[in-house]
Order: C-alpha cells, then structure tokens, then sequence
C-alpha cells in the first residue's frame, strides 16, 4: 500500500489566507462503474478452485484484488467490489473453499498482512449464493493474502462428507482451527502442535518477510467416511524444513501424527488426492514462495502401503508448486513448476500416476525450444512481446502455484501466473498429439496496483502508470491495449503527466532502483513511443513527476524526496532551490515557466521553470500532508491543493487560498469537462464531506456535492485511489485502485437525489 508522507509543517507570517463560510449540500447520482479493460488479469493469481459438485463453478484468488467467479463464457465476475475504506484488506485473500454438496456455498479466508500494515484481524466472509453478497465473520488472529507462501494451500477446507465442518490453518503460528457450524465460530485444535517454524527472513521483523508461515494445507481423504459423517482421515502440510511437515489424523482431529517415511527438508506447498488411486500428490520447494525456492520434488504418497515415491519429472533451479488429479480419468496427474525463471515455466503431465511424464515444451539444441502447445493471447496481447527473445518471453508464466483440471471436463485445465490466468478447452490432445492451444482465460479479472492515471483533452483517453506490468494507453476503454510502455521497460511506473499546451508530450517515472536503466522517459505521442531521458541520473527512481505546459522542462520529485529540474530530455537533472524535500509537485498548465509545490502547510511556487521556488502562502494553517496539487487546464493560475484536513482553491497562484467547506478530507482528484460550455470544470474527489467519505463529483467548484460512488463500488483503500476526469466527456471520472485495476464511471440517470 502507498500512504501519505508525514512532513514538517512550514508557516510563512506574510502569507494570507482566506476562508469562506460556503454552504455545502450533499446528494447523490447514480453511476454505471466498469472496469477499463486490460485483460489477462495483471497479477498474481495464487489459485483456481473448482467446485466438484457443479459442473462449470469454477473460483479464483487473487493476492491484492479479491475473489472471483468463472462464467460459462471463460469470463470471470470480480465478487468482493464493495470492498472499502477500513476493510481495503478483505482484498487480500489467503485462502478459498467452495462447498462440493451445498454448492452456492462459498467460503473466503481474507486479511492481507499479518504485521502492523494491515490492523484487521482476517475474517471468513460466507457466501449462501455463489459469492453474490458475504458475511464477514472476525478471527481472533490474522491472515496474510499478499504474503509469503499465499500460493499455498487451500488453509481451508470443507469437510466433504459433512459440510458443517470447516478445518483452517493459521499463519504466525496461531495453528489448526475448526468450525462445526458452517463457520460461525471457531476453536483451535489443541491436539495439533506442529505450527510450523519456517520464517522467510527472520531478520525482517516488522516486514512482510518476518513472520511464521504456519500450515500450507488441509486435505480430507473423502473415502474414510460416507455422506453424513464427519471426515476421520485429514492430512495438513505445514510450512517446516527442520523435521516432519505432513501430519495426519484417522479420528477427524482428535490426535495427529506425523506421516512415516515422508521426505524432510522441503516445504510441503500442495496436497491433491487422486481418490480412485487412493494416492496423494505432494509438492515440495525450499522457499515459501511465490518468488523464492531453488530446488525442490514431487513426492507420491500411498495411503494403503503407506510408501513414498519421488516421482519428479525434472529438477533445476525450481521447486514445484501447482499440482492437479483429473477425477475422470484416475492416474492423471499434472504439475507445475512454481518459480522456473529461465528460460519457461514448465507444466508436466503424466497418465500413470507419476512414473512418466510428458512437457509442454522441451528445449532442444540452445536456445532452440520445441513448443507443444499454439500460443493465444487475443483476450491480452500485451502479454506477449514480439521483440522479446526465447528467454525473456516467458509464454507458459511464472509463480504457477494454482494448477487444476476440471473435474467436470478432462479437455479443460487453468493454471494462475504473477500476470494471469492461462488454460486450455482442448487438453486431452496433449495425449494424443501432443499439442494443445494454450490460451489467456483471464477476461473480466482486473488485478493492478494502479500508481497514476492521466486523460489529457486531446489525444486518447486515459494513460496509466500500473505496479509490476509497466503501463498502458488506453484508446478503448473496453479493449485490452496490444503493448504496455518500452524503451525504456521497467516492471512499474509510479507517476505520469502530460503538457498542458501540448497533450500529445508525455513523461513518466519508474521505480526500478537497480541502475539498469534510466528511470525517466518521454513521450512526443501520446505514449505510443518512449525515449529515455538520458540526463536522468543512474540509480534514482521513484517520486512524483511533473511536466511543463509546452512539454520543455521536467520536475521530479525522486523516490528520496530530492526536487530537480530539467530542461530538455539530454538535459542532467539539478536541483531546484527553496522547496523541501519530500514535496508534492505539479506543473500550471498554460504558463510553461510555472511550477507548483506544497509541503506541510506551505505552498511554493516557480516562476523561472522550476529552477528556484519561492514560499507563497499557507494553503492552511492546520494541514500537515498534501497529497495532490491540480491544475485547471483551461486557466492559468488556477490551482487546488488536496490535504489531510481537506481541499484548498486559488485563482491568484497560490499567493491566497479558500478552503472549501464541509470538505473534511481530500485525497486524490481531478478537473474534468464542465457541466455547461461556459461552466467552470468538474472536480471529483476521493475523500470525506460533511463527515462522509466517498467519491464525490462538484459542478459548481464545490459549493455543493454529489457523492457518486454505491455499495457495489468501494474502490478499495481511499489514499490508494488515483483520480483522472475526462476532458471531452462530462460526468465521465477514472478511479484506479490497488488491486482491482481502473474503474470508469458514467453517469446513469440524470437528476441527482438529494
């Protein structure tokens, strides 16, 4: 998550500041929300979970964006889109259950971090319908969805002869818990000692990295029991390198013991049993994943001789991850490697239990590759780049922990990567011919973490700047764009602004701090071609940018708070003078020598292009963090400032301010198209009005507000919402979030309810 900065406030005794009793009043109008395409999903897809019930209920999990259901048509509908303010973390799922016998029954474990970055304890949201509306039950520990080892699993698991009973492994060595009434409430299973020990970085204490893993996951060996009957026999693989990992129990959790002759050393992260066989599946990696581990084994476990068997189809520098059984046809089996860097990933598969394999692809005389499979990706072409070479393609994907065959259709398997969602309707011809078309099958899922957004008034409607996959220019807002930003690449993009005179002049900046490459470039179209800037300094990253209104001068405000200037893209950076580290930045839009900071309860400005800034005013004397400096592209001068305690307006400057009344608190916002030719702009805003928080639209320059947003669409965390308003079409606003891409709202009806 990206939080606001703490800075020092900073008054100046010859500044004025005006503040004008403005009566507010507050209604609302109705939107219709949809998500700007990107398709293919974006991130990380920890697991897929089919229902063995219901032929074609299918769910996936994502790490930072919520729960989703799979349609007939491949699609998927995103279920957790009222996910808001204090409860941004149900957006964070760490495990996911589906009910084989009262199938609308749906289960999700969420939380997203179990350290100080997340102050919920997790809850088990319980769905009676299919996921269509949840109830939020508390734990009294938490979980970690975007954790290390979040590909584990499932941590939760219904007993599929009982459906009352539920089992749960906890992280931070809270252990094994149960629910005998459908997940009301909970006790933990004193009997079950082994938590698990293994920490992916014990010296990371208050990060992400410093907490116990706990138990991996829960499996039942269905045949132990008939319907009606609690499930004696469960097995749980607990996250442990320095002993016995694989626990069972034959009384339904009463004792537990260590499985015999189980391999030692490695992490368990998947249990799948393939009940005809009377066989379990365990895949074994040396790191929690998603992205660590360097070795690790496929094991089979014979329930009724009780033998261990590595049956691994390769080994490298990889662990596995992803495994599946096809329940129609008994000794298919499929496995993944989970974090296989060079130069694929690789899925195996095997008709006979494990003894032989078959790969997707095979790499012949360097760096020649046989590939089995035809390569389809006309739902996301972005993801694949025709200028890349074999090894930094990447087709099959990466962190491939979610691997499943439909238990309904053996021609049909899904796999989640750290960018989507791949799968196959013709899987059976990989036994026959040995080839399969392998396809995105993500569309409908939209999982970013969205930095920035951009709509200049010529040109195409929106750019974004979007964490681990770059960016996008987006023509058709329900297109998934052919290529995301290169030239230079680099994984994400923190911020983007374009010249107000000159739209089609754009620049963004990364936060790739390695060195490789130069961390800002600009654009002369629109973002359809980059050039690096080559006065950048190597080795900085990060900030906020700012480019000036004929598109000549840069600012940038870096990663470590320094502000700097340049002239030009050969031009170096040199810093500008009388403005504070850490300040937020933005450039007028009509006067190309002007730009604009704040900082505390300062306001800057410069009139020499960013070279030296001067203090102007206090745009308030009790705010101590700016967040967001906009400019009225239409006027020059015009400038609000965004805070902490609300939003601030100067038609001088900067050198007065009025705050708006009954604006309690501002984060992101944006000017947009006028109600009327001759009306002043649209301002929408992400924050709080009359002690209500929400999205907020003024057609008036706030005198009064309309709050826009509904219990559909919360949009997730407020301060990690970018705002972007069209220039060309009133009432049209773009919301990114962090985790669920970019949403655009129109507006649906005409008349605002007050």
């Amino acid at each position: 998550m990206y939080g606001l900065s703490s800075l020092i406030p900073l008054l100046s005794a010859a500044s004025t500041l005006i503040s004008l009793p403005i009566a507010s009043a507050v209604s609302t109008q109705c939107y219709n929300w949809k998500n700007v395409r990107i398709g293919g999903g974006g991130g990380f897809i920890p697991n897929i979970v089919f229902n063995p019930g219901k032929k074609g209920l299918a769910y996936a999990r994502s790490d930072i964006g919520g729960a989703y259901r799979l349609n007939s048509d491949d699609s998927w509908t995103a279920l957790q889109d009222s996910v808001t303010g204090d409860n941004w973390g149900d957006w964070g799922v760490d495990a996911i259950a589906t009910d084989p016998v009262e199938v609308s029954r749906l289960y999700l474990l969420t939380g997203m971090y179990t350290n100080s970055m997340d102050p919920n304890s997790a809850h088990i949201l319980r769905s009676l319908d299919y996921g269509g509306t949840f109830e939020r039950i508390t734990l009294p520990f938490k979980a970690g969805g975007n954790m290390p080892g979040r590909g584990m699993g499932e941590r939760l698991a219904i007993d599929p002869n009982k459906g009352s009973i539920l089992f749960l492994g906890a992280r931070s060595g809270n252990g094994l818990w149960k629910s005998t009434d459908y997940g009301s409430t909970w006790a933990k299973v004193s009997s079950f000692t082994k938590v698990g020990t293994y920490i992916p970085d014990p010296s990371d204490t208050s990060g992400i990295n410093g907490d116990i893993i706990g138990i991996s996951w829960i499996t039942f060996d269905q045949s132990s029991a008939s319907r009606g009957t609690a499930t004696p026999k469960i097995y749980v693989g607990v996250a442990d390198k320095t002993g016995n990992s694989v626990f069972v129990t034959t009384n339904g959790g009463t004792s537990w013991t260590a499985v015999s002759g189980q391999p030692t050393g490695y992490i368990p992260h998947k249990g799948g049993i393939d009940q005809s066989k009377k066989i379990m599946y365990v895949t074994y990696t040396d790191g929690a994943g998603p992205y660590d581990g360097t070795s690790g084994y496929i094991y089979r476990y014979d329930m009724t001789s009780g033998a261990w068997t590595n049956i691994s189809p390769s080994s490298g520098t990889f662990g596995f991850g992803g495994v599946s059984v096809d329940v129609q046809k008994p000794g298919t089996v499929m496995v993944a490697t989970l974090n296989q860097w060079w130069p694929d990933a690789t899925i195996w598969r095997s008709l006979d239990s494990g003894n032989t394999w078959s790969p997707l692809w095979e790499l012949t005389n360097y760096p020649n590759i046989n590939l089995y499979f035809k390569y389809d990706v006309t739902a996301a072409p972005w993801l694949y780049d025709p200028a890349s070479t074999n090894e930094s393609r990447k087709l099959v994907g990466w962190m491939i922990e979610g691997l499943c065959i439909d238990p309904f259709d053996s021609n049909h398997f899904l796999y989640g990567t750290g960018a989507t969602v791949y799968g196959s309707r013709d899987l059976l011809s990989w036994d026959s011919v040995h080839n399969i078309t392998l396809e995105s099958m993500a569309t409908g899922i939209e999982e970013t973490s969205i930095q920035a957004l951009i709509s200049p008034p010529s040109g195409p409607k929106l750019i974004s700047a979007v964490g681990d996959i770059t960016g996008y220019v987006h023509n058709n807002l329900d297109s998934a764009p052919t290529l995301g930003f290169t030239n230079p690449y680099w994984p994400t993009t923190l911020d983007l602004d374009y010249a107000g005179n000159k739209p089609a002049n754009v620049v963004r900046v990364g936060s790739d701090s390695s060195g490789s490459t130069k961390q800002i470039a600009v654009s002369t179209n629109s973002g359809v071609s980059w050039t690096p800037h080559t006065g950048a300094p190597d080795g900085t990253s990060g900030g906020n940018v700012a480019l000036s209104a004929d598109g000549t001068t840069i600012l940038w405000r870096t990663g470590g708070g320094s502000v700097s200037v340049s002239a030009g893209t050969n031009t170096a950076f040199t810093a500008s003078s009388g403005v504070p580290s850490g300040a937020v930045i933005a450039s007028d839009k009509k006067d190309n020598t002007i730009f604009y900071a704040a900082s505390g309860t300062s306001f800057y400005i410069s009139r020499d292009a960013g070279i030296s800034f001067t203090k102007s005013s206090p745009y308030h004397t009790d705010s101590s963090s700016p967040v967001r400096i906009v400019a009225n592209v239409r006027k020059s001068g015009d400038v609000w400032v965004s805070a902490d305690t609300g939003l601030f307006h100067s038609t001088d400057f900067g050198h007065t301010f009025t705050k708006i009344a009954n604006v309690d608190r501002g984060y992101h916002f944006a000017l947009g198209a006028p109600k009327t030719s001759a009306g002043y702009p649209a301002v929408f805003m992400v924050g709080t009005v009359s002690g209500t928080a929400g999205i907020w639209r003024s057609d008036d320059s706030c005198v009064s507000w309309i709050k826009i947003d509904d219990a559909a669409h919360g949009f997730g965390a407020p301060n990690s919402i970018p705002v972007a308003a069209d220039w060309n079409t009133y009432g049209r606003v773009y919301l990114g979030t962090n985790g669920r891409g970019i949403f655009y709202g129109d507006v649906s009806c005409a008349t605002p309810t007050t």
